[in-house]
């Protein structure tokens, strides 16, 4: 039987490492959203201290050679994470996690800037993951991802202010094989980015022939 499951609450933020967002802002954001998923772009060992703080279950894998990486959080014990090693950039190399949240898998993205490169990191991420799956974070692009078999479904309004004056939309969601009931962006706060919140459930067999 092929039945809707249960809708899943997913942010994704990027903290900006040193100059944004405080592990206090992080835990007022999962206290006052209640997301089931809570991803992590830029977080440092300071994040580190989150479960402790909010209880629950947290993961930190830094980028190689850099102080500050993914993170994610969630209110219920998840499996470890999967870090998948990316194609790598001039300057620094990229990884991400790949959460297993049962029904589907969630991988936690800070893509290149290269916007030929990224891309290329979207598809390897994309062959590692099951037919159910989405892929938020930082994409560091701009235009469409161009990723086979994935819908954008993330919040259409800009989430990043470059230079503090030019609004862009980095922050993204694409997934297969579900369904968004709610997307929207966040209100701004410490960093320079915006949460993004997305609201997923697995399609049934009649949505995916429709999709």
């Amino acid at each position: 039987m092929d039945n809707r499951l249960t809708v899943t609450r997913i942010i994704s933020w990027n903290l900006w490492r040193l100059k944004g967002a405080s592990l206090s802002d992080v835990a007022l954001l999962a206290q006052q959203e209640r997301p089931d998923l809570l991803l992590m772009q830029e977080a440092t060992a300071d994040m580190d201290a989150l479960a402790e703080e909010i209880g629950g279950f947290y993961a930190r894998v830094p980028l190689p050679g850099r102080i500050h990486g993914l993170a994610m959080w969630s209110p219920v014990a998840r499996p470890k994470p999967r870090v998948v090693h990316l194609p790598a950039g001039a300057v620094v190399d990229r990884v991400c996690q790949i959460v297993d949240l049962g029904t589907f898998s969630v991988a936690n993205v800070h893509l290149s800037h290269g916007q030929v490169l990224n891309r290329r990191q979207l598809r390897h991420i994309a062959a590692h993951m099951p037919y159910r799956a989405a892929v938020l974070g930082d994409y560091n692009l701009v235009g469409p991802a161009l990723l086979p078999g994935f819908r954008d479904v993330g919040p259409r309004e800009p989430t990043h202010l470059c230079a503090d004056m030019v609004p862009l939309r980095l922050d993204r969601c694409y997934v297969r094989g579900l369904a968004c009931a709610t997307s929207r962006a966040l209100a701004w706060s410490a960093s320079d980015h915006r949460p993004i919140l997305v609201s997923l459930s697995a399609m049934t067999a009649a949505k995916r022939l429709a999709a």
